[in-house]
């Protein structure tokens, strides 16, 4: 398993799973908990999750599926805006706690920038740190304005990863918050990297997939992790996508994979709104 380092020094891998959706639909628990266990299995530890997900039921279901494995994952999960106050910061953090069976979160992130100060959301991440309750802080959704307002402040140059949405059709970081991030040292975690799967049908996809005896979503997140600053946490549910994906990491797109992927996708020029989903 290929690894980056956060700016804390702590090294973790490349690839890991998402878990938006996850937790919402009893039927599918027993699958989605094989997929995580599976993740653990193959090295993909990063297993990242949010209040927001069905309204906690996500952090519930990664609760039950690293109850015997927690020292196996890094575990990445989030408040929301509306939370990010210093007192609602801590008493959000106590419920992913208690949702997720743990006494300490290894990376939280603030979910999106809201009305909440970021000096008050700061002040509050380093009280957990200090309480023991999460080892590392970071934000999501932040482009490169709302960035440097939280790395002028005070501690703020802490901040260990921006997760954001980014995949072939989602380039609009390349022009300029990517970049700064790997000046930075500063991991970018993409987050759909799939585009929901909407990406699987694409035809240049699909070509350079056969050629490669691969298929589309192991060349997709081959793209994606192509940069060193990068790393991906498809949401997969199913142990065969997880495994599917980690071999992802066995593909070595060609130079001339990749101008074709630029004609078909081609990179921004100028300055995009930071996209969401």
């Amino acid at each position: 398993m290929r690894e980056i380092l956060l700016p804390s020094g702590e090294a973790v891998p490349v690839l890991g799973i998402g878990t938006w959706g996850m937790g919402e639909y009893p039927g599918n628990a027993a699958r989605e908990t094989a997929a995580i266990q599976m993740a653990l299995d193959l090295g993909m530890s990063v297993v990242d999750t949010a209040e927001m997900y069905g309204n906690g039921a996500a952090e519930e279901l990664v609760g039950r599926a690293l109850s015997a494995r927690r020292d196996e994952a890094f575990l990445v999960t989030k408040v929301l805006p509306h939370h990010a106050t210093l007192r609602g910061t801590i008493a959000a953090c106590d419920g992913s706690l208690r949702r997720l069976g743990t006494d300490s979160i290894d990376l939280y992130l603030l979910h999106w920038r809201g009305p909440v100060p970021l000096a008050e959301t700061l002040e509050a991440f380093e009280y957990l740190q200090r309480a023991g309750k999460i080892r590392h802080w970071g934000v999501s959704n932040l482009d490169l304005a709302d960035l440097e307002d939280l790395m002028r402040l005070p501690g703020g140059q802490k901040v260990e990863t921006d997760q954001v949405l980014y995949n072939l059709t989602r380039r609009g970081v390349e022009f300029d918050l990517l970049p700064r991030c790997l000046a930075r040292g500063i991991p970018v975690m993409a987050y759909s990297p799939l585009e929901q799967g909407r990406l699987l049908d694409d035809p240049v996809l699909v070509r350079i997939a056969t050629e490669h005896g691969a298929s589309p979503a192991q060349i997709a997140l081959a793209w994606v992790l192509r940069q060193p600053p990068v790393l991906a946490i498809p949401k997969t549910s199913s142990p065969h996508h997880v495994q599917e994906c980690h071999r992802a990491l066995d593909v070595r797109l060609t130079p001339r994979d990749l101008a074709d992927l630029d004609r078909a996708h081609p990179p921004p020029t100028h300055k995009r709104v930071l996209e969401v989903i």
